[in-house]
């Protein structure tokens, strides 16, 4: 049985509280990546995802120079232990309506894992994820990853 460690990334990248929206967008940008895991004091508060900017910034027409990456991130933080299994990762993603999970050992911030990677890396998890997100209430950012996966 696969666990989240088998699948997650390592190469997190992470952004303070205090930086602006804008710069954690450029960060974004430059990393090719869709969240960063907001640090605060360096313990992890929090994740900012291209949906909290979109939601929490661009639609109310606010400036993303003056607002901060602590004032829109999601949080509290949903975490995952890397000797979770994958099905076990899937249904937090499902129970708390999250497509990633950063993975924490011992307070320690190893990787993060997505339904995106979860879906793409084992294909026995397509049947199962199918199979688990009719038990839940799917918000339609995390139905497109599986509908994408599950023909």
């Amino acid at each position: 049985m696969l666990k989240v460690k088998d699948v997650m990334v390592t190469d997190v990248v992470t952004v303070d509280v205090g930086v602006s929206v804008r710069k954690a967008v450029e960060r974004m940008n430059a990393q090719d990546i869709g969240c960063l895991i907001v640090l605060e004091k360096g313990h992890y508060a929090g994740i900012l995802t291209e949906r909290d900017v979109l939601t929490r910034v661009v639609a109310k027409a606010l400036n993303p120079e003056k607002v901060f990456v602590g004032q829109v991130m999601s949080k509290p933080l949903t975490v995952v232990d890397p000797e979770a299994s994958l099905e076990d990762a899937v249904k937090l993603m499902l129970e708390r309506r999250v497509k990633k999970l950063p993975v924490i050992k011992a307070k320690n911030l190893l990787g993060l894992i997505t339904m995106t990677d979860i879906a793409s890396t084992h294909p026995g998890m397509v049947k199962f994820i199918k199979e688990i997100s009719d038990k839940y209430e799917v918000p339609k950012r995390i139905k497109k990853v599986i509908d994408y996966y599950i023909v």
